[in-house]
């Protein structure tokens, strides 16, 4: 499962496509039989980060029947209590989440609060990690983001829980 990050114009970003490069990358290496992408839009926006996202991986190779796009949520809690719903729907039990070093501990405790079953493979290549300012920056960020979730969004009804 690919977490979203911002597409231009059904043109994934920088970030965006470091991540999806690593998610192409664990498909031929037979990690999963089949890849989500997730990522709402913007008000305006002609495509969601998840079509974005699941054009560009179709467009490397990985054939459209194995990828499922949830174009839900402008955040990682709403996005992946969507996707939980899919993976659900789909019967598929465990995921591994795509997305940043920095972001990874964040999206792993949502989607395991809103009933996946995940481990985690960060892209480690992209504008999300090349010098320390911006490793610092991501850090700070995610701590904090993580905390925020930590005291308000854990005791909130996740919805469907997948199996």
């Amino acid at each position: 499962m690919v977490l979203g990050a911002s597409q231009f114009n059904g043109r994934p970003s920088a970030v965006f496509r470091a991540r999806l490069d690593h998610a192409v990358g664990l498909y031929k290496a037979g990690v999963a039989p089949d890849v989500v992408t997730v990522g709402g839009g913007r008000p305006g926006d002609r495509f969601t980060e998840a079509a974005a996202g699941r054009a560009y991986l179709v467009s490397q190779g990985v054939p459209s029947g194995h990828v499922t796009a949830v174009g839900v949520g402008s955040d990682t809690l709403t996005s992946l209590r969507a996707a939980g719903t899919v993976l659900h729907d789909h019967g598929w039990r465990h995921a591994v989440l795509v997305t940043d070093p920095w972001h990874e501990l964040r999206s792993r405790r949502i989607a395991e609060d809103v009933g996946i079953d995940a481990a985690t493979s960060p892209a480690r290549s992209g504008p999300a990690v090349h010098t320390r300012n911006t490793e610092i920056h991501y850090v700070y960020r995610e701590t904090l983001a993580f905390l925020y979730y930590r005291l308000f969004h854990r005791s909130f009804d996740a919805g469907p829980r997948a199996v």
